[in-house]
């Protein structure tokens, strides 16, 4: 904690220790006396394959502290190509802009790395963490009274439901609040070596769906496809590279090449893209949602990851900037909701313009009116 005014809490307790949770741990350590982040899984791990990261999301890793070894052990580049479904380019669009501070205007990283570097920060920082502990219940009035699956109990000032789209935090807090919606398509994803045609992120529009890649290191890269499906089924693992390489038939160029080289034990993942975006004021009685507890959204504009690491950065100089717990929590949603509900406005837009067949061109001007939006100060 560095000195100046008094912030407006002393004790923050944060539920989850994904992105949003670590990001608003090591801002808020800035400046709050005790900050306490739990995580209900006693080994902390993550899973995942691939995040794609756009130039504001490069902004905020560098506020927090990681950027030189994002870009080290991760992949950044300027520009995204959209190609058609042969795999011919038909547009780059530009991702820098001068309020990226010279910044790269995209890149990639993997889950699991983002997630060892932030919580390395966090370990840095000598943040209290503890794993293997819920929340089971959350008293009434501030301070905040909490009670802990292992039968303890602590006050807080101001507690921090950062625990997914799924979050137990929100339904204590926000009962009301409708459940996650299943947006009509299931995300395919694919870790890979790096083909040597993929230097940035880049897209294949026009197709019956669609499909991107992105490098995560020198040598990986990331695929993902969008298959519209009114109903998700699970596919048995044993059948998932069959599957795909049927999804990906109508593609030519990288995408076949990529399609050839899948064997029985290719990296692949198939879930459906589910979004939740809570009401205002995200906020009650000394308890914020932040990240996909608030605001959980779909890939299409590489954003998620971004907007709930922005999330943690501005409630913590929210807090030290205010006088009072109410006033901080009421700068952070004036700054934080028409942002977030661009992205997520914006990303279930592009999946309706995909599962429609839109133009690569009609796809193209959505991404890019809403980058030029999100280059834009936090």
């Amino acid at each position: 904690m560095t000195g100046g005014a008094k912030p407006a809490a002393s004790s923050v307790l944060i539920i989850g220790g994904g992105i949003a949770g670590m990001s608003a741990a090591l801002t808020l350590a800035e400046a709050v006396e005790r900050v306490h982040l739990i995580d209900s899984d006693p080994e902390w791990k993550v899973y995942g394959a691939g995040i794609t990261i756009t130039g504001p999301t490069l902004r905020v890793m560098k506020r927090l502290g990681i950027l030189d070894e994002v870009m080290t052990q991760g992949w950044t580049a300027d520009g995204i190509l959209a190609c058609d479904q042969a795999g011919k380019v038909v547009a780059n669009i530009e991702t820098g802009s001068h309020t990226l501070g010279g910044l790269p205007g995209a890149g990639g990283i993997m889950r699991p790395t983002l997630h060892k570097l932030l919580a390395e920060r966090i370990r840095q920082m000598d943040i209290e963490v503890t794993l293997g502990v819920s929340v089971t219940a959350l008293g009434e009035g501030q301070p905040k009274t909490v009670t802990f699956s292992d039968g303890s109990t602590a006050e807080y000032d101001l507690v921090v439901g950062a625990d997914g789209i799924f979050s137990a935090t929100r339904e204590m807090v926000f009962p009301g609040t409708p459940a996650p919606n299943y947006v009509g398509q299931v995300c395919w994803r694919l870790m890979s070596p790096r083909h040597p045609g993929i230097d940035r992120r880049t897209y294949f529009l026009g197709g019956p769906m669609k499909v991107g890649m992105n490098p995560v290191s020198p040598d990986r890269m990331y695929m993902f496809l969008l298959e519209p499906v009114k109903e998700f089924e699970r596919i048995p693992d044993d059948q998932l590279h069959t599957r795909l390489a049927e999804l990906m038939a109508p593609y030519g160029g990288i995408v076949a090449d990529v399609r050839g080289a899948l064997t029985p034990e290719a990296n692949i993942v198939a879930r459906p893209l589910e979004t939740v975006f809570a009401p205002k004021p995200w906020h009650k009685d000394g308890v914020v949602l932040i990240g996909d507890a608030a605001h959980a959204t779909t890939p299409q504009l590489a954003s998620g990851a971004g907007m709930a690491m922005e999330d943690g950065v501005v409630l913590g100089e929210s807090i030290a900037a205010s006088e009072t717990l109410d006033e901080a929590l009421e700068v952070f949603i004036a700054r934080r909701f028409d942002r977030c509900s661009l992205v997520v406005e914006n990303s279930l837009r592009l999946g309706q313009l995909e599962r429609a067949g839109a133009t690569p061109i009609e796809q193209i001007k959505v991404v890019e009116a809403a980058l030029e939006q999100l280059n834009q100060p936090y």
